[in-house]
């Protein structure tokens, strides 16, 4: 896997008039841990969404670089390097479990080469593995979300409030999960439940970057 490196100069960005954050900077080496910390509406999310290419940020520049090469990530194709889940991104719905993993290993493999049967039980939804995801609970859909993006073999891993719609038993999963699949990556969690980031080594305010 690729040592990878963000780097963020002078990011801001607005919506309107209305600046929702202004001068970050900062820079993530893999591997590293890091929280996006701040309360609903404070912007983590969009920073979130900065850093994954999905969004332009309004000033500033970010740049994502092999640290192995030294050769900066075009940001079209950063995608390639990055496992993302949010609660704002769907899942294809008319795919059952198992071909939505199997759809997602043609273009971005897993983990230490993990199978289809070993990751459906790794979800611990063997039981569901042929429905549909339309049909799954937002507890099921989320266990689905988490496991595509954690097991992902990518060198970023990006995670936007992680233990939405989890009971007690879900974010014991979650956890775990995290335990055994950080290594020799760089892990972004924006969040402000700290039983989803307290395992992260630094931490970024978003308030600190009000205007």
């Amino acid at each position: 896997m690729d040592n990878t490196k963000i780097s963020l100069q002078n990011i801001g960005k607005r919506f309107r008039k209305e600046w929702i954050f202004r001068q970050v900077n900062t820079e993530w080496n893999a591997p590293q841990t890091c929280a996006l910390l701040g309360g609903n509406g404070s912007g983590k999310s969009t920073l979130l969404q900065i850093i994954a290419g999905s969004l332009t940020p309004s000033e500033g520049n970010i740049s994502w670089q092999n640290t192995q090469t030294n050769a900066n990530i075009d940001p079209n194709y950063v995608f390639q390097h990055i496992a993302w889940a949010a609660p704002y991104i769907e899942l294809i719905e008319e795919l059952s479990l198992q071909e939505a993993i199997t759809f997602q290993a043609q273009f971005k493999p897993f983990r230490h080469t993990a199978n289809l049967n070993e990751l459906i039980q790794l979800a611990q939804l063997q039981q569901a593995k042929d429905k549909q995801l339309r049909f799954f609970s937002s507890g099921m859909k989320q266990r689905a979300k988490l496991l595509l993006a954690i097991m992902a073999d990518t060198p970023i891993l990006l995670l936007d409030e992680p233990t939405t719609n989890l009971d007690t038993k879900g974010i014991d999963w979650y956890r775990t999960l995290m335990e055994q699949h950080i290594e020799n990556r760089l892990v972004i969690v924006a969040s402000n439940q700290k039983h989803e980031y307290d395992f992260c080594q630094q931490h970024l305010h978003i308030e600190q970057y009000k205007p």
